[in-house]
């Protein structure tokens, strides 16, 4: 495997990632069903045919790569990888459970990509360029191993402020001083929320055909207490602080996201909040 400076910064992210992969397991369904805009989107542009090879990167529980596999039969192939084992083994279990028999299990990463160049039809990355270290690096390797009129379908979050789901819980331990403000420019959940960088470092890593759509893909959930419990599982970060909290600071740490959200929140207490990702398309 080839070394990159961060090398140790990308060790413990992805220790970190197979310390989550559990509660994305146990969340999977909930994934599935909230992102079930966002994958339709992706396989309506990525324009697949029976036959064709379409590798998933940072597949995670792999159910957008598994929508794929029934569209490029008979006789196509999907490539299901992630860069943590823990993943793989709940895309493995998924799998199974909806007998797909056309897909290869393989541990990958994005910034090197470990496959032979021109020897994929499609790839798929649903979340996951926006918090690497080069997403450059990850992008020029994508379009390596893409044949030559082959696809790339990626989905980034759009920016901060269109996504209250995630930004309200993440608001809430900085007021409660639990945590520190991300330091800005830096890689994270909204770091190529921008269309004219994304667009850049598309057109450096030698893609072209660009196209950047807004998909929006609501979030519901039944209480606060729902959401929180789903937020534990997903975020590595609020996992971190939440676990070492007495009942005392989680009651105040709750109190505090349910004040945040009250707007979104109607007599019932369940919640719908905004949620919009970028749906890019390039080709190769």
């Amino acid at each position: 495997m080839k070394t990159f400076e961060g090398d140790d910064e990308r060790d413990i992210l992805l220790d970190a990632w197979q310390e989550a992969s559990q509660g994305w397991g146990r969340q999977a369904d909930s994934v599935r069903d909230g992102a079930m805009p966002v994958s339709a989107w992706m396989l309506d542009h990525a324009a697949l045919a029976p036959g064709q090879t379409v590798l998933e990167l940072a597949a995670g529980p792999g159910d957008t790569g598994f929508m794929a596999a029934e569209r490029i039969t008979p006789g196509g192939t999907l490539i299901c990888s992630d860069a943590v084992a823990g993943m793989l083994d709940v895309a493995r279990e998924r799998a199974e459970e909806l007998n797909l028999e056309n897909v290869e299990f393989k541990q990958l990463q994005l910034e090197w990509i470990d496959q032979p160049t021109a020897s994929v039809d499609v790839i798929l990355v649903k979340w996951a360029v926006m918090l690497l270290l080069d997403p450059s690096a990850a992008l020029r390797e994508c379009r390596r191993v893409l044949k030559p009129g082959g696809r790339l379908v990626i989905a980034v979050w759009d920016s901060a402020e269109r996504n209250p789901w995630a930004t309200i819980p993440q608001r809430a331990l900085i007021e409660l001083g639990h945590i520190e403000p991300p330091p800005p420019g830096g890689a994270g959940m909204f770091a190529l929320s921008d269309p004219a960088r994304l667009r850049e470092l598309l057109d450096g890593a030698g893609l072209f055909d660009i196209e950047i759509e807004p998909v929006e893909m609501p979030r519901s959930y039944s209480s606060v207490t729902a959401w929180v419990g789903e937020t534990i599982d997903l975020s590595r970060v609020f996992k971190s602080v939440w676990s070492p909290l007495g009942d005392e600071q989680r009651r105040e740490l709750r109190a505090r996201i349910a004040e945040l959200a009250a707007s979104y929140t109607d007599a019932s207490g369940a919640l719908a909040l905004p949620a919009v990702s970028l749906g890019v398309l390039a080709g190769a």
